[in-house]
C-alpha cells in the first residue's frame, strides 16, 4: 500500500499551514499520510502545530523529516 505524500521541500514556511491543512483535510479517508519535512526543524514544528491544531489524533516522526498521519 503506497501512503498519500505531501513534499514540502522547496516550500516556503508561510505557505506550509494551507498546504499541510488542505493535504490533511482533503485526504482524511485515506490515512495513513505522509508528510516530508526535510531536514528543517522550523519546517517540521510548523506541521506540527498544524497537526495539534486541526486536533490530529496520532501521529509520529518515523524518521528525522518525515511526519506519519495515523488517525484524524
Amino acid at each position: 500500500m503506497k501512503l498519500k505524500k505531501l513534499d514540502l521541500h522547496g516550500i516556503k514556511h508561510q505557505e506550509v499551514d494551507r498546504m499541510v491543512e488542505n493535504f490533511v483535510f482533503l485526504n482524511q479517508a485515506d490515512v495513513p499520510l505522509e508528510i516530508v519535512c526535510g531536514n528543517s526543524q522550523r519546517m517540521i514544528d510548523l506541521v506540527i502545530e498544524v497537526l495539534t491544531r486541526v486536533e490530529c489524533q496520532e501521529y509520529e516522526q518515523i524518521r528525522f523529516g518525515t511526519v506519519i498521519i495515523r488517525k484524524l
